[in-house]
């Protein structure tokens, strides 16, 4: 059997395989921009410029008010992602930041409180498991104000 060069064996490579190269490279570059697409989707929810915020203990309520009407008219739900705070509009929406973990959760307001003193946001059960403030009961958090 005669040797051939590798020149000559290239040479008689299919084409789909000349172009391996340049097929990389477009999915290369086609994986770079959707992953740059969703790091620019995930943080459309900044904060909100001369908004509200605030660092203080946060606390959460639960079973014990699951499905009593809250301030805003609307049905408690320990399952939800809400909150109550004293002076932000009904349906605004924050990100609270646990400051031992540095754990953050998205919540709307959708009642008034928290009522007992010191504390400035009273999360639901499932914002406060999100949180991992469960156990402790009371947390430094950060409160910031999302634009809407």
């Amino acid at each position: 059997m005669p040797t051939r060069s590798p020149d000559a064996i290239r040479e008689q490579a299919s084409p789909r395989l000349a172009s391996w190269p340049r097929t990389a490279t477009l999915i290369r570059n086609s994986l770079i921009l959707s992953a740059l697409a969703l790091l620019v989707g995930c943080t459309s929810q900044g904060i909100k410029p001369g908004g509200y915020s605030a660092e203080g203990k946060a606390s959460y309520y639960g079973a014990r008010h699951h499905g009593n009407k809250t301030a805003s008219g609307e049905r408690f739900d320990q399952h939800a992602l809400t909150a109550a705070h004293r002076s932000l509009p009904f349906g605004s929406r924050v990100r609270v930041t646990n400051l031992r973990n540095d754990k953050s959760v998205v919540v709307r307001i959708n009642d008034r409180g928290p009522y007992a003193r010191g504390r400035i946001i009273d999360l639901s059960q499932q914002a406060a498991g999100r949180l991992d403030m469960l156990r402790a009961g009371v947390v430094p958090v950060r409160v910031e104000q999302l634009a809407d």
